[in-house]
């Protein structure tokens, strides 16, 4: 289960941690949720997020893994409810088409695109990384203003901000 946690200070996005809870050394299931809770918790009382940003459940074939998805999403849920901090969910589309433009960009494309945002230097072994990381900017970008609210159109930003172009 990966996590990504930014900082947004106006017209500064900057990326403060991001990661992969491993999970197999755990054998029982029940285990490795009460681990997720404990890490999740941790994060929380270590960064004091103001909102933590979710994958919405998706439907698969296997019913199993859904099952296991959807409790470890409902113990990271509990986790950030511990804390009073506000959830919101978006769905794995709505995640990849936020941050590469495509709703059906592969696991590589979002990764190579947040790598280019935050300028990290090599792509992570585990994706699930950088997907709870395009979670987290997905989140931003909804709900955020690149421009701090000073311009109307990306010509007039880009004008004002030409530090910001790469």
């Amino acid at each position: 289960m990966g996590y990504g946690i930014i900082e947004v200070k106006k017209p500064k996005l900057s990326l403060l941690q991001f990661g992969v809870i491993q999970l197999s050394k755990y054998d029982s299931h029940e285990l490795r949720l009460k681990k997720i809770f404990e890490r999740v918790t941790g994060l929380i009382d270590e960064y004091h997020p103001d909102e933590v940003a979710l994958e919405s459940p998706f439907f698969g074939k296997n019913v199993q893994s859904m099952l296991k998805l959807g409790r470890a999403q409902g113990i990271a849920m509990a986790a950030a409810l511990s804390r009073e901090v506000a959830i919101v969910e978006y769905a794995p589309r709505k995640i990849k088409q936020s941050v590469t433009g495509n709703g059906n960009a592969s696991k590589e494309q979002v990764a190579k695109m947040l790598m280019m945002l935050f300028g990290i230097k090599e792509l992570p072994k585990l994706l699930d990384a950088t997907d709870a990381l395009a979670v987290a900017v997905c989140h931003h970008f909804q709900n955020g203003d690149l421009t701090g609210g000073k311009t109307k159109s990306w010509e007039s930003f880009l004008k004002e901000n030409p530090g910001r172009l790469r």
